[in-house]
């Protein structure tokens, strides 16, 4: 997993508890939004590390994760929040030495802000539950692209309950 390496880290992407409640939702959003630092970071490693190839669609990914955590920073306010900063820097899964182990983190990038997302759309409701459904389906389409396969329900806690050690 991407940890900060300041004293915050992004342990646990299932934080959100209740169903509906502000401070559920205000909390599930806080943990989207620190998802989405995160995978705005790693994008940059990725961006670094892509074959020419898939630069493109690497940029596509970072300027989509940018986007959602601009959004995410106005839905905190919106919860009465204040939205949490990035860290200065994250600590990577695993090493990114090429090509091939960009794609591995982007993919990897995906699957976690999925599962974020998914604890966002069961802690909230109106818009922000429709938006956060519809980043969960980007989240989850993009993973695909990335690593040639999907699950079929992304995003779930038993997903990541059932992924190997090697994958964290």
């Amino acid at each position: 997993m991407i940890r900060a390496t300041t004293p915050t880290t992004l342990s646990a992407p299932h934080a959100a508890t209740g169903t509906g409640d502000s401070g559920g939702a205000l909390e599930a959003a806080q943990a989207a939004l620190a998802a989405e630092h995160a995978a705005v970071y790693g994008y940059g490693v990725v961006g670094g590390r892509i074959a020419e190839d898939r630069r493109a669609e690497a940029r596509q990914a970072h300027d989509a994760h940018r986007a959602r955590r601009d959004a995410l920073r106005r839905a905190v306010r919106r919860l009465g929040g204040e939205p949490r900063a990035a860290a200065a820097a994250y600590t990577l899964p695993f090493a990114v030495p090429d090509g091939a182990a960009a794609v591995r983190l982007a993919a990897e990038l995906e699957e976690r802000v999925a599962a974020v997302y998914a604890d966002l759309v069961r802690a909230s409701e109106g818009d922000l539950r429709r938006e956060a459904a519809g980043a969960l389906r980007e989240a989850a389409v993009r993973a695909v692209r990335w690593r040639g396969t999907g699950v079929p329900f992304p995003g779930l806690a038993e997903r990541a309950a059932s992924a190997s050690p090697e994958t964290f």
